[in-house]
């Protein structure tokens, strides 16, 4: 029995000794909990051989920079035409959809007395000419006073008025269209007893149309009144509008400004309330023609592009897209004359000096990041 224990107690020992030795005498132990510092693995990765890229010289070339908004387009009037006088609905000629030129008759109401309160106006009217005719007259011969002179210019002056007042109320019987458009709504029909404020149509102004957006404070700044506007609406429809007013008060939500733009519509063909957008020419600007391929992220999440500087070292440079097309990416941001990395851009990071291979010019649209 004490042989036993003896035997297993050397047999412990020995096992524990050949770990221990293994332990301590182990350079991978070491490296696993102490590993190496960045600066030291560095100067190995230097010592290596440059990783081969590929490179395209590009120049840049002067570009209108255009400012892209989204919008709507909108009628530059909408009235609703009220009558101004109690009567009944005698006539109404037009109905919704129907084109007005100004002054043309949308209601009419009846007449009932007006016409002879307008001529007992003109009679009184008459009289109180005469009258005051006729004290003038004796006032030259001294047999009236300057009070019954004065008395009689008063009541010549209320006929005046009290005429004018008859007329009015008879040419109000008449609703006409205030400026040429279509009418959107009818009110009213015939036998319809209206009072005053009662709206008889609505009345929309089409042409010009307007195409209205919001501009921030720092854009508002670059535009100028009178200045082209190429604007397509949502149905792919095509305009050539004028900015024509620019506002001077933000709102007070978005802090944007209210932008219009004006767009000839003789035919009408334009609705009111259709999505466009509108690209505004504000600057040009030196820019390159580059493939979105070659878009890269720096660490702050900054969209940007890697190139090749005089020395061969890799630098990022952050961009700014001012046009998309189907034939690239036009974008600031870029020296001049800038060699951009078109092969190789995901396995080098700034600073790292490469080996640059001359990439042919007529493949950066076209190529892709590996």
């Amino acid at each position: 029995m004490r042989k036993n224990l003896i035997t297993a107690t050397l047999i412990a020992v020995g096992i524990l000794l050949w770990l221990l030795t293994g332990v301590l005498g182990s350079d991978d132990g070491d490296r696993a909990a102490n590993p190496p510092a960045l600066a030291d693995v560095q100067p190995r990765e230097t010592s290596r051989e440059p990783v081969a890229v590929r490179a395209r010289e590009s120049r840049a070339e002067p570009r209108q920079r255009i400012l892209s908004l989204r919008g709507r387009t909108e009628n530059k009037r909408t009235v609703e035409v009220r009558a101004e006088i109690t009567g009944r609905v005698v006539e109404r000629p037009v109905e919704r959809g129907s084109r007005v030129a100004r002054g043309e008759v949308l209601c009419r109401f009846s007449i009932d007395d007006r016409e002879e309160a307008v001529a007992e106006a003109e009679a009184a009217l008459q009289r109180a000419r005469i009258e005051h005719e006729g004290a003038l007259k004796l006032r030259d011969k001294g047999l009236q006073s300057a009070t019954a002179i004065a008395q009689t210019e008063a009541n010549l002056a209320a006929a005046r008025t009290t005429l004018k007042r008859q007329q009015l109320n008879l040419e109000r019987t008449t609703l006409r269209a205030p400026f040429a458009g279509v009418v959107e709504a009818v009110a009213l029909e015939i036998g319809d007893y209206a009072t005053p404020g009662t709206a008889c149509a609505t009345l929309l102004d089409l042409d010009p149309m307007l195409v209205t957006a919001r501009v921030t404070a720092a854009d508002a700044v670059k535009l100028t009144p009178g200045s082209p506007v190429r604007t397509v609406t949502a149905t792919g429809r095509e305009l050539t509008a004028t900015l024509s007013f620019i506002g001077k008060q933000s709102d007070a939500a978005t802090r944007t400004y209210a932008l219009e733009a004006t767009v000839p519509n003789p035919d009408y063909s334009l609705r009111s309330g259709v999505p466009a957008t509108l690209r505004i020419p504000i600057e040009e600007v030196l820019a390159h023609r580059v493939s979105p391929a070659l878009f890269s992220l720096d660490d702050e999440g900054q969209l940007g592009m890697r190139l090749i500087d005089q020395d061969n070292r890799v630098e990022f440079r952050t961009i700014d897209i001012i046009e998309d097309g189907p034939e690239g990416t036009w974008v600031t941001g870029l020296p001049p004359v800038a060699r951009i990395i078109t092969v190789g851009q995901e396995y080098v990071f700034e600073g790292q000096r490469v080996r640059v291979e001359q990439d042919d010019p007529m493949t950066l649209s076209a190529r892709a990041a590996p």
